[in-house]
């Protein structure tokens, strides 16, 4: 794959901080909505309501059913000193893979206290700040977490929640993901209804968004990059939904980048899209080709970050970038509180 010599600096765009949504719109489904031609190479403005004027019966709708945990954690070592967990994945059992601040306090052996309930032993350095963590607790672990933890919002977030289940998909189903899979939130179960009773076909996968999908890029040649590996999978039922619409010539349009990659990370590894599940660490950038995914609906996101990368292997990386320069002068909200694309 190459990148035509591309570096980081080639996905910058001037973003004002005024325009980073801090907190969700009322009606989910009333978002603004850029719609980008790949084809014709033109930009229109709608709802995202507006979505099921776009998508035929036939197509699939392929969304991810992760829910987000509580992950973040507040705790002490027994020196007193305050240190805070990001749950990123289960490896095994209580066995969790987690991003430390400050991580250089934290070395093997080291205990944590959460609470009476809930304690920690670090396990293993990882890589930039990550620990393998080691849990003991009384009682159900989802439901200390829940009492303890506090929902990861991204760092550009600086407004309190006031409900949580904003940051949840209304399918939200599999718990695992340290990070909503942003683009879904604009969903409603009416919305979700219409797009049925049109003919549209709803096919679900999980990915468990972790580090790698957030994880800055901190080096100037794209390709040298890794991304942090995250789990997924895809059952038989809704592989099947998949297959059937691609066999009856339906467009895959992919709810999100998470689901971008899942089908992807699939669709590379066996040619089409099959039942099943692992981990992935795919990175998707210009010289890409895609195989699985015709059709993408995506918030806006943050210059030089992998996502704006994948969207730019999607379309053409000039076109994505006029159009995020359009979203700025028609003050389009950005981030996982913002506005939509859909891009087709």
């Amino acid at each position: 794959m190459t990148t035509f010599n591309l570096t980081t600096k080639d996905f910058y765009f001037d973003l004002p901080k005024s325009l980073i949504a801090q907190t969700p719109i009322e009606n989910r489904a009333s978002s603004k909505m850029m719609v980008l031609n790949r084809k014709n190479q033109t930009i229109e403005h709608h709802h995202f309501h507006h979505i099921i004027e776009f998508l035929h019966p036939g197509d699939c709708l392929v969304l991810n059913d992760t829910k987000v945990i509580p992950a973040r954690l507040f705790g002490k070592k027994e020196t007193g000193a305050v240190i805070e967990l990001l749950l990123l994945n289960r490896v095994q059992g209580d066995v969790w893979e987690a991003l430390a601040k400050p991580a250089k306090r934290l070395k093997p052996g080291n205990q944590i206290i959460f609470s009476d309930q809930l304690k920690a032993t670090v396990l293993e350095d990882k890589e930039e700040g990550i620990r393998k963590i080691q849990f003991y607790y009384e009682g159900i672990f989802e439901t200390i977490l829940d009492e303890l933890g506090e929902m990861p919002l991204p760092p550009y977030i600086s407004e309190k929640l006031a409900d949580k289940s904003r940051y949840q998909t209304v399918y939200a189903k599999y718990e695992g993901s340290a990070a909503a899979p942003t683009a879904g939130l604009h969903f409603t179960p009416e919305l979700l209804s219409q797009l049925e009773n049109k003919g549209i076909q709803l096919a679900y996968l999980t990915l468990h968004v972790g580090l790698g999908t957030f994880r800055p890029v901190k080096v100037d040649k794209i390709e040298e990059h890794n991304m942090h590996s995250e789990f997924f999978n895809l059952n038989e039922e809704n592989a099947a939904k998949i297959q059937q619409s691609k066999k009856n010539g339906g467009r895959l349009i992919s709810v999100g980048t998470t689901t971008t990659r899942t089908l992807e990370t699939i669709w590379t590894k066996r040619g089409k899209i099959i039942p099943d599940q692992g981990w992935t660490d795919i990175f998707i950038y210009p010289g890409y080709s895609f195989g699985a995914v015709e059709g993408l609906i995506t918030n806006f996101h943050l210059p030089e970050s992998t996502l704006l990368m994948l969207v730019s292997a999607f379309s053409e990386r000039e076109f994505i970038l006029s159009a995020y320069k359009e979203a700025v002068l028609q003050k389009y909200r950005f981030f996982s509180f913002g506005d939509a694309m859909l891009i087709y």
